[in-house]
């Protein structure tokens, strides 16, 4: 279960400045990460989700060198001690791997704009020289219509080569698995000719690929990714306990449980890129969407600060993420309601470590109650939120303790506070 940072807003990197890549001094920042393992650990999680590490030219998503550590965040010494201070605590490292683009600065492309046909790196991109001329800009293909990201060819074995030597390189200086950026963008064949060239080597290291939209199972099955973001269950929490609906979060949830016959999809209600939980779905209800995401199947996903209720909205603009991605203080604050809430539910999923892969039901629905029961033959995890502004009373689906929120249990039945929520074992 991973702790989602990212890293450059985190340690109060300078996310887009004006000196060249190569000029700029090395800031050993990223020691500011390690006090935050200990409250990792507190809260019951075991992976640190790191985003982008390598240097690039502002956010981190514009890599200019996959094997360096961004001098905005350090040098090699400085992500060695943190990945020995993780591994020291019991936590597994996962690092962000830009592979579908790169920086405009990236080496590789200005050798491009230098030397066009003739570039040692043209194979790493799909151009048609059709009427270039020296000095013409190259007409190469971006990342959804941002020109600071050039495409890679991913029919290239030069990509797969890179992409495979930069995947183990980082794996054995000692980290344990990859995100697989912009996965959805890539064609599922390129990963299924590069992840089995890694896992020879680390057969070990796990691999999700941020998938956005599209077949999912197909995707999974066609590439050999181990799991791929889910999205759609994001997408049905937030919205349904935003609109009231519980009927749309049912649905995700259906949908969500159809996918397990393949694969483990990875779990979220936050991360760099979205508005805070707390901000879509209001403070009362950060809580409500905690206990969807740690009693449902998946592999769980916490983004820095949604812990603590955190607040900010993602805006369509030139620097929009800011918000969502700001630096930590030095050191973790005092646990909130909200944080033990947290704590209560990773615990619970702790110790029932079926959880991972286990069927939900759909129990009971009503436009602002719902009750899911994930469960095996043996034991049963109930959810019970309750959306309106009065109490209400649903089934307990055979539940007797309630572990984490709050509701009043007796004669089968559940009674929740007006906006309240209850995660209940049978």
């Amino acid at each position: 279960m991973w702790w989602h940072v990212y890293p450059l807003g985190a340690v109060g990197a300078e996310i887009r400045p004006t000196t060249p890549v190569d000029e700029r001094p090395v800031e050993h920042r990223l020691s500011r990460l390690v006090p935050w393992l200990d409250h990792v650990v507190d809260l019951g999680l075991n992976g640190l989700l790191l985003g982008p590490v390598s240097a690039s030219s502002t956010h981190g998503y514009d890599v200019v060198d996959h094997f360096r550590v961004d001098p905005r965040l350090g040098d090699d010494a400085d992500l060695d001690a943190l990945l020995a201070a993780a591994h020291d605590r019991g936590v597994r490292v996962l690092f962000d791997g830009v592979f579908n683009h790169v920086g405009r600065d990236h080496p590789a492309f200005r050798a491009l704009e230098e030397h066009g046909p003739d570039a040692p790196t043209a194979d790493l991109f799909a151009v048609d020289w059709t009427g270039w001329q020296p000095g013409d800009p190259v007409p190469v293909g971006d990342f959804e219509g941002h020109d600071i990201l050039v495409a890679l060819d991913h029919d290239s074995p030069a990509v797969q080569d890179l992409v495979v030597e930069v995947m183990t390189h980082w794996l054995a200086r000692g980290i344990d698995g990859w995100r697989l950026d912009a996965a959805y963008a890539v064609p599922p064949a390129f990963w299924a000719a590069v992840l089995p060239r890694v896992r020879e080597r680390f057969p070990d290291a796990w691999c999700s690929g941020e998938v956005i939209h599209g077949d999912a199972t197909a995707i999974v099955t066609a590439s050999t990714m181990d799991s791929t973001t889910q999205y759609e269950l994001w997408q049905g929490t937030w919205h349904g306990i935003a609109d009231r609906n519980c009927f749309e979060l049912a649905h995700a949830v259906e949908r969500h449980d159809a996918l397990l016959g393949t694969f483990v999809p990875t779990t979220f209600v936050g991360n760099h890129d979205v508005t805070r939980i707390a901000s879509a779905v209001g403070e009362r209800f950060a809580g409500h969407a905690a206990a969807v995401l740690f009693t449902v199947a998946g592999t769980p996903v916490v983004y820095a600060g949604d812990e603590y209720g955190w607040t900010a909205v993602k805006e369509e603009r030139l620097g929009g993420d800011d918000a969502v991605r700001p630096e930590l203080p030095a050191t973790p604050p005092s646990p909130t309601d909200l944080t033990r809430t947290y704590q209560a539910l990773v615990a619970l999923r702790r110790r029932m470590p079926w959880l991972h892969r286990a069927h939900t039901d759909v129990v009971h629905l009503t436009n602002t109650a719902l009750v899911l029961r994930t469960a095996t033959a043996d034991a049963a995890v109930v959810t019970a939120l309750n959306l309106a502004d009065d109490p209400a009373e649903v089934p307990a689906a055979d539940a007797t303790r309630v572990e984490a929120g709050g509701g009043d249990l007796r004669d089968g039945a559940l009674r929740l506070l007006a906006g309240g929520w209850a995660v209940l074992t049978a």
